[in-house]
């Protein structure tokens, strides 16, 4: 897919006994797998890189950066 060479692929992780899979989001047909020792840890590894920066925007942010964002939650949960 265009958007995939344009951008990077977007994976999404699953475990499956022992063994961890990952596939593109887009359908671009990108993926793996990997075999982990126990079911657990494909499980935590899983999780793990399932996490996608866009579900915590602002709160692993550089400091300076997002300083005033950082002031006005810490304010707005003070005052509620």
């Amino acid at each position: 897919m265009l958007t995939c060479r344009l951008v990077g692929h977007r994976y999404r992780f699953q475990a499956e006994g022992r063994t961890m899979r990952w596939t593109c989001e887009r359908g671009c047909g990108a993926g793996g797998s990997k075999e982990y020792e126990s079911a657990a840890e494909a499980a935590r590894y899983a999780t793990a890189f399932d996490r996608e920066d866009r579900d915590e925007v602002g709160h692993r942010a550089p400091f300076l950066g997002m300083f005033p964002l950082r002031m006005w939650w810490t304010l707005r949960k003070r005052f509620r």
